[in-house]
């Protein structure tokens, strides 16, 4: 048989690849390196690239769609110009791609990265995070992370059970970007495959402050940039909700990184980008690095354990055990009519349903729900009140 001739994809799709090497920075993600689970599969791609087709997959998600309803720090608060898991992934996406841009790196895996990286993150936020742990931790299938439940859902949970098939380089930046954890700088720890991301996993599960570090320059910059992308943010909608004031910001960080999220951000992204251009690591300066580590707990202090924002964990607290309780009980006595069957388990592939137990199921069930989805499930006398 005759090799036909390259067609126009694959012509323009090769001019893109050697755009990429002779463009990008020795340390980026290249497309060609992009690897997948089932790389059978790979004929799916058509002409898009590897890490541009992990963004259409995570957009396309049905976990994506239900950010819009997620909280990021405030819940039942009646505001609408309040951050939403939505758009906190937006900007991190889009401040790691600033940066990903001076520094030659591969901007279709960091907006993969970025937008798929709060994906697993349960109903009201990190309190939800803490209560859903404890529930699993009970039940015998270890503690909920929002960063693995991100891969879970992503890789196992979406598409029926079959999974979207990502690249390996972005489902380790989705697990590695732990924002909470401080760092000055990062530098990509190699990996050579999908049994490295079941490692790490393990290693997570088995104990959770342990840092997992990403496999790429791109997965570094996406975790520094979820920092950024939230912690001036998180103090403008607290002085917005009039739980602080601006007054209240420590001097030594306002002096230094200002005191709007705009100059919060303009400074440190304009310190990573001049710190990491011409290393192997991405970092922030010392003193950039000290101002931004007071600040996270300033932050700490007087917005997430500010008591209005505590006010109603207890009783969020109670309704988490009632629906993890109701729909472990409607599943294992089979009750066909209940939410966990006809929202959650309709459509979805055996393989998910005997590779899973129980709890796990009940976990990915509760861990997609949105915030006000989750409430609906909930006897109407046990709901919440806003507080702010």
């Amino acid at each position: 048989m005759e090799k036909s001739e390259p067609g126009l994809f694959d012509i323009l799709c090769a001019q893109l690849e050697q755009r990429e090497a002779e463009t990008l920075a020795p340390r980026a993600a290249l497309t060609k390196d992009g690897l997948r689970r089932n790389p059978e599969q790979r004929a799916d791609e058509g002409y898009r690239q590897s890490f541009s087709l992990d963004v259409d997959r995570i957009l396309h998600s049905r976990a994506y769609t239900r950010y819009i309803d997620k909280t990021q720090v405030f819940y039942l608060i009646k505001n609408d110009h309040i951050t939403h898991r939505v758009l906190h992934v937006q900007l991190v996406s889009k401040i790691a791609r600033t940066i990903g841009r001076f520094l030659r790196l591969n901007e279709d895996l960091i907006e993969a990265i970025a937008l798929g990286h709060d994906i697993g993150h349960a109903p009201f936020g990190h309190e939800g995070e803490t209560f859903l742990s404890e529930l699993c931790q009970e039940h015998g299938i270890g503690p909920f992370l929002h960063n693995v439940q991100s891969v879970q859902f992503l890789d196992k949970v979406e598409r029926g059970g079959k999974g979207w098939n990502l690249c390996l380089q972005t489902l380790d930046g989705i697990l590695c970007h732990d924002g909470e954890i401080h760092n000055q700088y990062l530098h990509p720890v190699t990996k050579m495959g999908f049994d490295d991301l079941e490692r790490d996993i393990r290693a997570k599960l088995e104990d959770p402050a342990v840092q997992l570090i990403p496999m790429t320059a791109e997965g570094c910059v996406v975790r520094m940039a979820d920092t950024i992308s939230y912690i001036g943010r998180d103090i403008e909608d607290a002085i917005r909700l009039k739980l602080i004031s601006r007054d209240q910001i420590p001097r030594e960080c306002a002096e230094i990184l200002g005191e709007t999220n705009g100059s919060i951000v303009h400074a440190l992204v304009t310190d990573i980008i001049r710190n990491s251009a011409n290393g192997t690591e991405i970092s922030f300066s010392a003193y950039i690095s000290d101002a931004l580590k007071k600040l996270k707990q300033f932050n700490l202090e007087n917005i997430y354990l500010h008591k209005k924002v505590k006010a109603n964990s207890a009783t969020i607290h109670k309704l988490f055990r009632h629906l993890f309780e109701k729909f472990l009980d409607d599943f294992q006595k089979q009750r066909r009519d209940s939410a966990i069957f006809t929202s959650f388990l309709r459509g979805k592939d055996e393989a998910y349903l005997t590779g899973h137990r129980d709890a796990e199921i009940v976990r990915d069930f509760l861990a997609g729900m949105t915030d006000h989805y989750f409430l609906r499930q909930c006897p109407e006398e046990m709901q919440p009140k806003p507080a702010l």
